[in-house]
C-alpha cells in the first residue's frame, strides 16, 4: 500500500509540473527593481530572449510593455490558459522604478494545473539576469490559493470569462486587427490569440484612484480561441492584479467593470 502511495504522489507530482516542496507558501504579485527607461528595458529583454510585444502608455507617467518567450507561449497553448501567454512590466516614471508583474503569481493564477514551477522560476530567472536585483511588492496572496482566487464570496473565479464577441477566430482576430483600440496581438497557438486593446480614457483612469504602480494591468487582454473573443471578467482581474485592495476602495471603481466590458464588446463589432 505504502508503495502504491508514493506512486500516487510521484504521478500528482508530475501531472501538476512542480512538486509541494518547491513552491512558496506566499508569493509577491510584482518584481520592483531600478528605474530604466523604456528603450533600455526593450533591449535588455531581447538580450534574454525575450520578444517584446507591445508598449502602451497605461497612465501619464507609466509605459507598459508586453513580452512573451517560447518557453511562455508553449505553456499558456492550451484552452483558456493564453493570457499566460504575455508578460507584463511597467516602467513607471511617477514611481522612479520598473513594475514586474511576478510570472509565478500570475502563472499559477491564470495556468492553474497546467502550471509548471521550473518554467515559471526560469522566466523570473531571465527577467533578474536582464534588470538585476528584483525585490517583491508588498502586494502577495498564499501561492496555493492563486489557482482558484476569488475576492469574497460571490465574486468571479479566473474561468468566469466574459465573452466579448462569438465568430469564426480568423474573423475575430481580423475585427481585432482592424480595431482602433488593437495595441497588439500575440498568436499563442495554432487557434490561439491574445489582442490587447486600449479602453476608453475615462474608464482606464481608474488605476490612478487605487494605485498607478499596478498600472501594467492595462492594456486590456481579449483571449480569441476556438470561435470566441474572451476576456477575464473585470472583477477578478482587478482584485488579482490589486491584491492589498479593501472592498471598500473596491466600490470607488464600482462601474469600472462593466464599463470595459462594454467597451472591449464595441471594439469587436
Amino acid at each position: 500500500m505504502s508503495k502504491f502511495i508514493t506512486f500516487i504522489f510521484l504521478t500528482l507530482s508530475v501531472v501538476f509540473n512542480f512538486s509541494f516542496a518547491d513552491t512558496p507558501k506566499i508569493v509577491s504579485a510584482y518584481k520592483i527593481g531600478k528605474y530604466i527607461d523604456v528603450q533600455a528595458a526593450k533591449e535588455k529583454l531581447m538580450t534574454r530572449g525575450f520578444e517584446v510585444v507591445g508598449i502602451y502608455p497605461s497612465f501619464n507617467k507609466g509605459t507598459t510593455i508586453l513580452y512573451t518567450n517560447a518557453i511562455m507561449k508553449a505553456d499558456a497553448n492550451k484552452n483558456n490558459t493564453g493570457f499566460a501567454g504575455v508578460g507584463r512590466m511597467l516602467i513607471d516614471e511617477e514611481n522612479n522604478q520598473i513594475h514586474i508583474a511576478n510570472p509565478i503569481y500570475f502563472g499559477a493564477a491564470f495556468l492553474g494545473s497546467s502550471y509548471n514551477h521550473a518554467h515559471a522560476v526560469n522566466v523570473l530567472s531571465s527577467l533578474e539576469e536582464a534588470f538585476g536585483t528584483l525585490k517583491d511588492s508588498e502586494d502577495a496572496y498564499a501561492f496555493a490559493d492563486l489557482p482558484k482566487y476569488h475576492f469574497m464570496v460571490g465574486m468571479p473565479y479566473y474561468n468566469d470569462m466574459d465573452i466579448i464577441a462569438d465568430a469564426p477566430t480568423d474573423k475575430l482576430v481580423a475585427k481585432a486587427k482592424a480595431s482602433k483600440d488593437i495595441v497588439s496581438i500575440v498568436q499563442i497557438g495554432k487557434d490561439s490569440y491574445v489582442a490587447f486593446m486600449k479602453v476608453d480614457k475615462r474608464t482606464s483612469s481608474f488605476v490612478k484612484k487605487i494605485g498607478v504602480q499596478n498600472g501594467e494591468i492595462l492594456p486590456w487582454a481579449v483571449l480569441i480561441e476556438n470561435g470566441k473573443a474572451k476576456a477575464l471578467n473585470a472583477k477578478y482581474l482587478i482584485a488579482i492584479s490589486y491584491p492589498l485592495l479593501t472592498m471598500t476602495e473596491f466600490m470607488t471603481i464600482a462601474t469600472v467593470p462593466s464599463a470595459i466590458t462594454q467597451s472591449l464588446k464595441k471594439s469587436f463589432k
